[in-house]
């Protein structure tokens, strides 16, 4: 489409995973929210609070049985804000994130 502002590489899934978020803020607290997509370099979810674009956040999510089809596996990723989009649901900014660098987590 000419003219699209849509720079997307990969497939995006309409994955609802929950995902655990700590922000660059100062706060060193984790805050739960959900996926709403998921591809394999980036996520997009909604979030309370100021997040600047550019800024690193980290979170952890959880790939369920259905994906795995073993057990739920759970992947901490560190990743920087690409788009922070206005107010959704709630009050809460729509925050989609690149991810750089993740590990598997042991249960």
């Amino acid at each position: 489409m000419a003219g699209s502002s849509d720079q997307r590489t990969t497939r995006r899934f309409a994955l609802k995973l929950p995902l655990s978020v700590r922000t660059a803020n100062g706060s060193s607290a984790e805050v739960a929210a959900e996926t709403e997509d998921v591809s394999s370099r980036g996520v997009y979810f909604y979030l309370e609070g100021e997040v600047q674009e550019g800024s690193v956040i980290e979170f952890t999510l959880t790939l369920p049985q259905e994906i795995t089809l073993t057990q739920g596996i759970r992947v901490k990723c560190t990743g920087r804000v690409i788009r922070v989009d206005g107010a959704g649901m709630a009050g809460q900014v729509g925050i989609a994130a690149a991810i750089e660098k993740y590990d598997f987590l042991s249960e």
